[in-house]
């Protein structure tokens, strides 16, 4: 039986592994400080242990008590305007602390590490799909903190043979029997459509219709949580063979603004409140990812590509 240490599964995407991993046969500890996860989000059947990745004792006592495979690490701070106010606070959450998980790491004899970043990482891309080649250029410190880590686990594997994944997620959405979509300060676009259509906020806002697309707003790439955590489950195997890899995750065809909120009002058989209003700066036309990298290398393929599967999976979660 293999044994995961995995960083973050009290959240929603981290919560997901834990139970993926769980039921193909696999033990699981979690660490997760709570600050933005959920102790009820947490598997049963998991070792949880409260605390910071960034903890060097505690990573040496949990790497002693345990035989870990691997590390699979979703921790991170994602709110894109915090991090432009608070960029102290996004590198040393995610980087600082990454740095000092992989000592921790090394120091303790566990050399297989699989890392959730983030788009972000990208910028605004020259050229779309985006492939994993394309031009690293994060234009906000939420960004720039997970590039920096990224260069800093390929610094590693040089020095040190580190083994790693690194997974660029595309708007991760939809929820399993357990999980599904909670955040504090929640930025995401279908569980704030939920929130409007539900009466908790007055209704959603649509950032610009002038767009180069074609009902004028923006096209992002939308990918359902169990279709995310499948190519992780794929690349722990993976790794046996293949040492230094990196792979986006998406499902290669975008859905716009309008057409989210056109299949949440199909779903729901309610009228989603929309106002209308300026571009936000920064904000690209399309963000859609090429996933034909790991579609070739892990065997992956969406199983949930249409959005309408992906918001009835997160609207039956809504009504649990």
């Amino acid at each position: 039986m293999m044994k995961h240490l995995v960083i973050g599964g009290a959240g929603y995407i981290g919560g997901v592994c834990v139970e993926k991993l769980i039921e193909r046969g696999d033990a699981v500890v979690v660490l997760d400080h709570l600050g933005t996860g959920h102790r009820e989000n947490v598997h049963p059947n998991a070792i949880f242990i409260q605390g910071e990745k960034g903890d060097s004792k505690l990573l040496d006592k949990i790497f002693s008590e345990h035989k870990i495979d691997t590390v699979l690490d979703f921790a991170g701070l994602i709110q894109v305007g915090e991090s432009v106010k608070k960029p102290s606070k996004y590198f040393q959450n995610n980087f600082c602390q990454g740095v000092s998980l992989l000592d921790s790491m090394r120091r303790n004899g566990v050399d297989k590490i699989i890392f959730s970043s983030t788009a972000a990482v990208f910028g605004n891309p020259k050229t779309v799909p985006i492939t994993e080649e394309a031009d690293k250029s994060p234009i906000n410190p939420y960004g720039e903190s997970k590039y920096f880590f990224e260069l800093a686990i390929k610094r590693y594997a040089e020095a040190y043979d580190l083994k790693y994944t690194i997974f660029r997620y595309f708007n991760a959405c939809g929820a399993t029997i357990m999980s599904k979509e909670q955040h504090i300060n929640e930025s995401h676009l279908i569980p704030l459509i939920f929130q409007a259509v539900k009466g908790e906020r007055a209704n959603i806002a649509v950032f610009g219709t002038d767009y180069e697309t074609t009902d004028g707003t923006c096209i992002r790439d939308y990918v359902h949580i169990e279709d995310l955590i499948s190519a992780h489950l794929a690349a722990i195997k993976y790794m046996e063979k293949s040492f230094r890899n990196e792979f986006n995750l998406g499902n290669g065809s975008g859905y716009s603004v309008k057409e989210v909120i056109n299949a949440v009002e199909k779903i729901t058989g309610k009228k989603v409140p929309v106002v209308f209003a300026d571009r936000r700066e920064g904000d690209p036309a399309r963000l859609i990812a090429s996933s034909e990298k790991a579609k070739k290398e892990l065997g992956w393929s969406p199983k949930y590509p249409k959005i309408e599967q992906i918001i009835e999976s997160a609207w039956s979660a809504e009504l649990r």
